[in-house]
């Protein structure tokens, strides 16, 4: 088992907030591009912790077990019945009102003009928490489970920054990077990151 710790912008936490999603998470994605990093390492088994910075200070948002983890286009479509921004897979088109997406950057305005041997998906929104949409586009994997936490913001002490580590193996494992003043820059978040054992445990004491 590892943990990891993944980033939310506070545009997103910002978004739940006023959608009054408080979970319990269900899933946490990885994309392509550095606003909603690769999720690749992360295997089942695994605890993923989602935080944001808010007016200088680094909150944890949830705790997420990982059960399961998939191809974002197939866990949206399946449980969203959306694309919501997922990559499509290879061999697969999708109907959005009278336009078929087809691979990235590539669409048609009719079936007739679609490759032969190409699967068509017809999307279909289902009722679902905002956290389960991709915040950003492009997802390749989505991490999920049910036995997830609250979403809500839980504030690791300022004593506690300083000692945080992160990386693997052991020898490889860095502080977050801090400002003059000793505050987190955002940075040192934009990556998945997994954590040290003692980082997790000051994680999981807030749980």
């Amino acid at each position: 088992m590892a943990y990891y710790s993944v980033y939310w912008p506070q545009d997103w936490v910002e978004k739940l907030q006023k959608a009054g999603d408080k979970g319990p998470i269900r899933v946490i994605y990885g994309s392509i591009h550095s606003r909603m990093p690769t999720i690749a390492s992360v295997k089942i088994g695994d605890v993923v912790f989602p935080v944001t910075l808010a007016k200088k200070k680094l909150y944890v948002m949830a705790r997420l077990p990982v059960t399961h983890k998939e191809r974002a286009f197939d866990y949206c479509m399946r449980e969203l019945g959306c694309q919501h921004g997922a990559l499509v897979p290879d061999g697969i088109a999708v109907k959005e009102s009278d336009t078929f997406y087809y691979m990235p950057g590539k669409s048609f305005n009719c079936a007739e003009a679609i490759p032969e041997g190409v699967q068509i998906i017809t999307q279909s929104e289902k009722p679902h928490p905002l956290h389960q949409q991709p915040f950003n586009c492009c997802s390749q994997w989505a991490a999920w489970g049910d036995e997830g936490s609250s979403i809500e913001p839980r504030l690791l002490p300022d004593e506690a920054i300083p000692i945080l580590r992160f990386g693997y193996p052991k020898s490889k494992e860095k502080a977050l990077r801090l400002d003059k003043n000793g505050n987190v820059l955002p940075m040192s978040l934009s990556a998945t990151r997994r954590m040290s054992k003692e980082t997790a445990k000051l994680f999981e004491k807030l749980f």
